[in-house]
């Protein structure tokens, strides 16, 4: 409807009923996640985070669904197909039994030619094992805890800062008290 009016569509995005940033969880974010980026959401709401049919959060979701919107991101920019997509100078430059690793395309593109999951363990089994066997959930706990410490807030001028502190104090105290 919203294509057919040419208005925004704004959609959910990331649903779970799961209670745990487990693997149903993961399965049906991405599932719903789909599903709004495939009609076309101009704005997608509850993108990362929610558990348990949005009634709680996990930071560790958050990441894990962050990570997924990356995912998401590169998946949508589709398959470009030309002649440097395709490789067509370095076959000319390589030749017939030879190897791609060294040759000027690929030293052009192999790090920008494919996304990289910041939470993914691509390390053979005996190697992940021995650095604890950790799963997804363990390092986008890690992650967001980084994250938090190495956060830097953005300079902000004294007296908006100032001004910003005068409101909520003042709105707080016009407000009967809630949870908060």
């Amino acid at each position: 409807l919203a294509r057919r009016l040419n208005l925004p569509l704004r959609c959910a995005g990331n649903f779970t009923t799961s209670k745990l940033p487990d693997a149903q969880a993961m399965m049906e974010g991405t599932m719903s996640m789909l599903s709004a980026i495939h009609c076309g959401a101009n704005y997608i709401l509850h993108s990362a985070g929610f558990l348990d049919g949005l009634l709680s959060m996990s930071y560790e979701k958050f990441m894990l669904d962050a990570d997924l919107c990356g995912a998401l991101h590169s998946y949508l920019k589709g398959v470009q197909v030309d002649d440097d997509q395709l490789a067509v100078d370095a076959f000319a430059e390589v030749g017939p039994g030879n190897h791609f690793f060294g040759c000027t395309h690929t030293m052009g593109h192999y790090e920008t030619a494919f996304w990289d999951s910041e939470l993914s363990d691509n390390e053979p089994f005996e190697k992940w094992e021995a650095a604890g066997s950790e799963d997804a959930a363990s390092r986008a706990n890690k992650l967001w805890k980084r994250r938090l410490a190495e956060y830097e807030a953005p300079a902000l001028d004294e007296g908006i800062d100032e001004a910003l502190r005068d409101f909520v104090a003042r709105r707080k105290a016009e407000v009967a008290d809630m949870w908060y």
